[in-house]
């Protein structure tokens, strides 16, 4: 099958059962335990992985390891290195998904982008959604390829912010901070999940929690996300979207790309950062 370029930031488990043998396709298990629940209930590891897969793991190994905050993005040489292990070509089309449905796929998603590589998008439904349409599943990702890939990080301005901007956006009318943590969380009233933070949010910010943009797994449709972030920001806005660790942060940062926005940032350190004890500012009103 010939080589295959990737238009959307979404595809469907149908798409990617016809695209399975295409030469340039890359598959990428970006799974990460949730640190709450998902919906309401645990969700339960699960190994096995789309057939061919490789694992991408940001949560211990695809980070940046000289900070003590748990998902920061690496540089870019250090990057690049570890993508050329995973055989990842400048011409690879990638696919990322992640064993919940969509939860921190979009995080690896969101990392390609802002290292220049565009051709990725996130598996709508995940492994959950493939194992349901009855294909079948591999025991296990593997942790490298069998040959080196040729993939350059080419970092991208804007993709990732830090406190510092958004300590300064939070007054500024041009911008609005997006928070995806949950209502409870947002407000101070439900406890971090990581221990030593405190609780509330930064002022002036927005609750959208990622978990609204997402129905059994599947995001919601664009139509239905358009009218979302229509109710919450001005079109002409640039969006600043924070969590607790800047991993949900990407699930929103694609539900509003398939909303139609192009004017969108992550704040790396999300609450993570924000919510050590020190000068930042909060507040539960």
């Amino acid at each position: 099958m010939s080589s295959i370029k990737i238009t959307s930031p979404l595809v469907s488990v149908q798409w990617l059962a016809e695209n399975l043998n295409a030469e340039n396709l890359v598959l990428l298990d970006a799974s990460m335990k949730p640190v709450t629940p998902v919906g309401g209930a645990e969700v339960e590891t699960d190994a096995s992985c789309v057939p061919g897969a490789l694992r991408f793991d940001f949560d211990n190994d695809i980070r940046d390891k000289n900070t003590t905050l748990p998902h920061m993005m690496p540089a870019a040489d250090f990057f690049t290195d570890e993508m050329q292990k995973l055989g990842i070509d400048q011409e690879s089309a990638i696919v990322v998904y992640d064993y919940v449905g969509v939860y921190s796929s979009p995080r690896a998603w969101w990392m390609f982008r802002a290292m220049g590589h565009s051709n990725v998008a996130v598996l709508d439904g995940g492994l959950p959604a493939w194992k349901q349409a009855g294909h079948p599943c591999g025991a296990r990702a593997q942790s490298s390829a069998a040959k080196r890939g040729n993939f350059i990080s080419h970092p991208q301005d804007g993709m990732f912010v830090d406190s510092g901007f958004v300590l300064a956006a939070l007054n500024d009318p041009r911008f609005a901070v997006v928070d995806a943590r949950s209502e409870g969380r947002f407000k101070g009233v439900e406890p971090e999940p990581r221990a030593g933070l405190r609780g509330g949010h930064m002022p002036n910010a927005l609750n959208l929690p990622f978990a609204n943009t997402v129905q059994d797994g599947f995001m919601l449709p664009p139509t239905t996300l358009e009218t979302m972030f229509s109710k919450l920001v001005n079109k002409d806005q640039k969006m600043i979207f924070s969590c607790g660790s800047g991993v949900t942060a990407c699930v929103t940062a694609l539900a509003a790309e398939l909303a139609g926005y192009s004017n969108i940032t992550v704040y790396d350190g999300s609450w993570s950062e924000w919510g050590l004890p020190g000068d930042l500012p909060i507040t539960r009103e």
